[in-house]
């Protein structure tokens, strides 16, 4: 059965319910070995997601790269929202993303499942904030007296991208996140989808 998304595009014959019975289930393998591939070759957090999924919507490459490109290192380097979070909205709203102006429906589906995914990697992670999952900052709750007023008045403001070394992969914890962002995506929005078209 061809599918299509709420902006119509159909879905490409990797998607897993075109897929023979034998490889069903082997679609998010796919997309989380291809979304930890892209992150070893440099591409940041948000792309490395994103751009796992780009052929089930059509999407070029290219384009995938650059509509995710601004939201790395939790947006321009900020650190706030996580590049990887971020990624998983972009992919709900492939799926569930309102459309039509006047469609509060819609808008509220997607709405929730943003929410759904948020609360999940919440409940993994205890942040969806870059700078926190870093540990360039305490989680809330965790900091010490006195450290508020520096925290409030840390900004991150360099732009310039940490150099990929054997170093960054071991003492970043990006890796293995962008990896549950895939299991989390599939157990989130796509069983759901699925069990939808059943």
């Amino acid at each position: 059965m061809n599918t299509t998304n709420v902006l119509g595009f159909e879905r490409l014959a990797y998607n897993s319910e075109k897929l023979p019975a034998h490889r069903k289930g082997e679609t998010m393998k796919l997309e989380r070995e291809k979304a930890k591939e892209l992150f070893l070759e440099g591409y940041n957090c948000s792309q490395s997601v994103f751009v796992a999924y780009a052929d089930r919507y059509g999407l070029d490459k290219e384009l995938a790269l650059k509509l995710s490109a601004s939201f790395g290192g939790g947006m321009g380097r900020m650190r706030e929202v996580c590049g990887v979070v971020s990624a998983m909205f972009m992919v709900a709203g492939m799926e569930t993303g309102q459309v039509h102006p006047r469609d509060p429906e819609a808008k509220k589906a997607n709405y929730d499942m943003v929410q759904k995914l948020a609360k999940r990697y919440k409940e993994e992670y205890g942040s969806i904030i870059c700078k926190e999952l870093l540990g360039l900052v305490p989680m809330p709750g965790k900091e010490k007296k006195n450290e508020e007023k520096v925290l409030q008045a840390a900004e991150f403001t360099d732009t310039t991208p940490a150099e990929r070394t054997e170093e960054y992969y071991k003492k970043r914890p990006c890796l293995e996140q962008i990896q549950r962002a895939c299991d989390i995506l599939d157990e989130v929005v796509f069983s759901q989808k699925q069990s939808e078209d059943v």
